[in-house]
């Protein structure tokens, strides 16, 4: 039976409003916990399409499942199975692309703007906005892949998502939280943040946890109109 492949490379960044779109439309999909020492899976047709989650670590650094996923990244995108990638995920999406990832010139925290660069990919994956908020926590970028359509940028980085071959999609920031996740997540790190939040691109825990329930509605209604433009051409059958 095909599904769906959520990889989640750390407990901390859970699928989030990604498991309620996923849920409340019945699609199959399954979560494979490479923080918990499960192996990539051999990619086969049972994978309806695949969706990387974030995480604390480098695409760079030594990880023992670092290969595993590049390897079935490309192999996805060669069958023409969508994948998009969230953060960590985006920059693993872009680095199976033959991109680089490096630092970024800023850390970048909490909410902030993006603006899309091309009308047709903000209707067709943004529900036509062409500038909205969405969150963020990263310290690292990635380049634009040859071949990608570049989509989003912010004030703090250039590149905050592209298309590649109009079925994948890589974001650079968080559109899957939930308020439970950026509550965990600000807890979680409130010593960081109270020291990080000294800087232009990074909120403090009040700023972010400000207006939350709003600025998490309105997230989740710009994140149902990228999955649902994601999972359409999923290989899901019957």
């Amino acid at each position: 039976m095909q599904s769906v492949l959520v990889f989640r490379f750390s407990r901390t960044e859970e699928p989030g409003y990604l498991q309620t779109f996923l849920n409340a439309r019945e699609i199959p999909w399954q979560l494979i916990k490479l923080d918990e020492g499960q192996a990539v899976p051999a990619f086969n047709a049972e994978v309806a399409a695949v969706a990387m989650m974030g995480g604390p670590m480098s695409v760079n650094d030594d990880l023992s499942w670092r290969e595993p996923i590049i390897k079935f990244i490309q192999s996805a995108v060669a069958a023409d199975v969508p994948v998009v990638g969230h953060c960590l995920g985006g920059q693993f999406l872009a680095k199976a692309l033959g991109a680089d990832v490096t630092d970024n010139d800023c850390w970048e925290v909490g909410w902030g703007e993006v603006a899309v660069d091309d009308a047709a990919i903000a209707s067709e994956w943004f529900g036509g906005l062409e500038k909205f908020d969405v969150f963020h926590w990263h310290y690292q970028t990635y380049s634009l892949p040859a071949g990608a359509q570049h989509a989003m940028r912010s004030k703090y980085c250039a590149n905050q998502a592209f298309v590649f071959n109009g079925l994948h999609i890589g974001f650079q920031c968080h559109i899957e939280m939930t308020e439970a996740l950026v509550r965990k997540w600000c807890e979680d790190s409130k010593d960081d943040l109270d020291e990080m939040s000294m800087t232009e691109s990074v909120m403090s825990k009040q700023q972010i946890l400000s207006d939350i329930e709003n600025r998490i509605a309105r997230l989740n209604d710009l994140a149902s109109n990228v999955y649902a433009r994601w999972i359409a051409n999923a290989r899901l059958h019957g």
